[in-house]
């Protein structure tokens, strides 16, 4: 794997390495060791899917509340997403900047941030979906997220949101979130 920095110190984008012949492919998507050297922690607490019909679906900008917030390992491996982290600690110097990267089951991306971060998708196929490893357990009560439009932080989604859940339309700006919600820098 090769771990590539991004301009938000805590995010790495990870290119992983098919090796392949006539019959297809194999690909290592995670190893502790090598997350281990490069600063990331290793620990894997969940991992789950998340199954998106139509293209421009949009998801987020999902986080936990502290001190609940997640260390989080996204790859596409069906389709392809415009996938998001926010940085949201309090005292960075990239306090609400963004990166956003193309992960598909064809470019063998991959995106991790640690804690701090919100995450959200915009799916650029239809019938995509995403994999997730978490180092944390979810907490339903610590469930937050700040709006997917907010223009303080200004994510230029590729496509305009076909499908959103009534849920992420609520959310509120960044600016409007209590600061002890946040993991500090």
């Amino acid at each position: 794997m090769e771990f590539l920095p991004t301009k938000l110190s805590g995010c790495s984008l990870i290119r992983m390495q098919p090796v392949g012949d006539s019959r297809g492919y194999f690909v290592r998507t995670f190893c502790a060791r090598e997350f281990s050297e490069h600063g990331i922690e290793p620990h894997l607490a969940q991992a789950s899917y998340s199954f998106n019909a139509r293209r421009g679906t949009l998801r987020g900008l999902h986080f936990q509340a502290a001190p609940a917030m997640e260390d989080k390992l996204v790859r596409c491996i069906r389709g392809a997403i415009f996938d998001v982290m926010v940085d949201i600690r309090p005292g960075s110097p990239t306090f609400g900047d963004w990166v956003g990267y193309e992960l598909s089951d064809s470019n063998h991306l991959q995106l991790h941030s640690v804690r701090g971060f919100a995450h959200g998708f915009q799916a650029l196929t239809d019938d995509c979906i995403v994999a997730y490893h978490i180092a944390q357990f979810y907490e339903a009560d610590k469930s937050a997220g700040i709006r997917w439009d907010d223009p303080d932080i200004g994510v230029e989604w590729p496509l305009e949101p076909t499908d959103q859940s009534p849920r992420d339309l609520q959310l509120p700006l960044l600016k409007d979130i209590d600061q002890e919600r946040l993991m500090p820098y």
